[in-house]
């Protein structure tokens, strides 16, 4: 069976402008890069096109697992709700566009009405078909609710879509109260995609915020439990490296982008 490909998020080297972006995960030996929206809205409207992005991705061989993110659509409903959707479209628009797999979507703050939820999912679903980009849902460890494995879990079950999935991710697991077992819940297919990360302890977890993220291996995450059970379940796609740090942000991004794939690799043995 083949084993994960690699990517970089666009969030670990933050500051470096998108076209910059790309050039480094290519150079750096990623297949992948995630991409976030204000991102691309930034090069737009300096007066870059969206071909001139995915020229640079063909010409660099690069996938774009995921773009980042929707937001708005999981609790809201009349006027608001719609005008959500519509900032949705656009984002999913840019993302087609750009050959991306999935897009994230993103959960509240803070109570979440998981019935609304699924239903919302369902019909977020249903948008992303019609652009061919499948939204995936994300749980994040530092909100109220949908801040588990199990929590993203019973949404898309509820939501009840053949393109329903989730994003993993060790920090939202250990940040979360929950448990890196939980993967053994999933199937390859429910995952749209892994991201990968290290998480540390000397800070209380309750306390813990992205910024608290740090390299594969420099934590005390058992990432090796993390990727056997990826393997044991079946999904051998991307795992893509997200820190959110002011500190990396400071370095040269080629060397981050470097740096992390090496790290990746030796803690999955690829």
């Amino acid at each position: 069976m083949p084993d994960f490909t690699y990517s970089l998020n666009g969030s670990t080297i933050k500051t470096t402008p998108l076209m910059d972006q790309i050039r480094v995960a290519a150079e750096a030996g990623y297949t992948g890069i995630e991409l976030w929206h204000d991102k691309i809205d930034e090069y737009l409207q300096s007066g870059g096109q969206l071909s001139d992005i995915r020229k640079a991705l063909d010409d660099g061989g690069l996938t774009v697992p995921t773009t980042i993110y929707l937001c708005d659509w999981f609790d809201t409903s009349g006027q608001e709700h719609a005008s959500a959707l519509d900032e949705c479209r656009r984002r999913l628009e840019q993302s087609a566009a750009l050959g991306a797999i999935h897009v994230i979507a993103s959960p509240p703050g803070g109570a979440a009405n998981y019935e609304l939820g699924a239903k919302n999912y369902h019909e977020l679903l249903e948008i992303g078909a019609e652009f061919g980009v499948k939204p995936s849902m994300e749980f994040l460890g530092f909100v109220d609710q949908l801040n588990t494995i199990e929590d993203a879990l019973e949404i898309v079950q509820k939501a009840d879509h053949p393109d329903g999935t989730m994003v993993i991710d060790p920090f939202h697991i250990y940040r979360g109260g929950g448990d890196v077992e939980s993967l053994s819940k999933l199937t390859a297919s429910q995952i749209g995609v892994a991201h990968f990360m290290d998480t540390i302890d000397t800070v209380p977890r309750e306390q813990q915020h992205d910024q608290h993220r740090v390299m594969p291996g420099d934590g005390c995450f058992p990432l090796d439990r993390y990727v056997s059970l990826l393997r044991q379940i079946g999904y051998n796609r991307f795992l893509s490296l997200e820190l959110f740090r002011e500190d990396v942000w400071q370095q040269d991004p080629l060397e981050v982008a470097r740096l992390g794939l090496q790290k990746m690799r030796a803690a999955t043995g690829g």
